[in-house]
């Protein structure tokens, strides 16, 4: 049997920690900053983790990460 291959796109945007939760980073921070408030920027500068529902497909994609 063949090993599943990583699904490299998603190896790249998300990390496990430690307790085996999975953390992403916010969106809406790569380009036309000049229009978005100091504040939300700010805001979307800290990691979050991923949603329960979320965790299977993330899990799914990436077997041996």
């Amino acid at each position: 049997m063949p090993k599943i291959k990583t699904n490299r796109g998603a190896a790249k945007r998300f990390s496990f920690t430690g307790s085996g939760k999975i953390k992403r980073n916010a969106s809406h921070r790569r380009h036309i900053l000049t229009k978005k408030p100091t504040k939300r920027k700010r805001h979307l500068r800290d990691p979050a983790m991923l949603h329960k529902a979320d965790m299977k497909m993330a899990m799914r994609m990436m077997p041996y990460c």
